[in-house]
């Protein structure tokens, strides 16, 4: 079983790397920061505040979400572009936080891994809690300026401003939590993406685990 596992912040790269470095290695993808984005998204769209951790440790074993490359359903309904919205996108390091959410998502990430037998999975706690004994640990990390950039090209409904805040929010809350927080796994290959491309990252990794063309 190969397991590749991705940690890092928003706007280090994980999603774009861990796609292509799952392509070139023929094994299938994850991005668990969507199941979380997916759990968020249940919870408004049922009316639950999510700081409320008790409402939701009761609903989060009965959502039903399917994240793919290609879109992500929730409860019935296709919440692709709704996950990466403003709204969900500052409350969901709060839902991140609650330990029984962290806890079924956990379960539910090792059963796809199962299922598939092995697999690249990005997220802020794959090489730490989720996998530890993955085959390769990476952690992408890069300048606050570069990620924001990023993030607000994908989000472009808000400035750079706005968006450049909401990361800084973001990685105090994520670092901080009890429960998983992003740290760097003791032995994890640590890469600053700042100003590599896309590809040579890739071959990097691959190269890391005998993989490269």
């Amino acid at each position: 079983m190969r397991i590749i596992a991705i940690d890092g912040p928003a706007g280090s790269g994980k999603t774009t790397v861990a796609r292509a470095l799952a392509d070139r290695l023929g094994l299938d993808y994850l991005d668990t920061g969507a199941m979380y984005r997916s759990v968020t998204f249940a919870a408004l769209r049922r009316g639950i505040d999510p700081s409320e951790g008790e409402q939701l440790a009761r609903i989060v074993g009965d959502i039903a979400l399917e994240v793919r490359q290609d879109g992500v359903t929730v409860d019935g309904v296709d919440a692709t572009i709704e996950i990466r919205g403003p709204q969900v996108s500052r409350a969901v390091s709060i839902v991140a936080a609650n330990p029984a959410v962290r806890a079924e998502m956990v379960r539910r990430q090792r059963a796809w891994v199962m299922t598939r037998d092995g697999g690249v999975l990005e997220g802020r706690d794959i090489g730490t809690v989720v996998f530890p004994d993955a085959e390769l640990k990476v952690y992408l990390t890069a300048d606050p300026e570069v990620r924001a950039r990023r993030r607000s090209q994908e989000v472009t409904d808000l400035d750079y401003e706005t968006v450049a805040a909401d990361l800084a929010r973001r990685d105090a809350l994520d670092q901080a939590r009890a429960t998983s927080p992003l740290v760097e796994a003791q032995d994890a290959f640590v890469l600053d993406t700042s100003g590599m491309s896309v590809d040579d990252i890739v071959g990097i990794l691959a190269d890391r685990v005998g993989g490269g063309a």
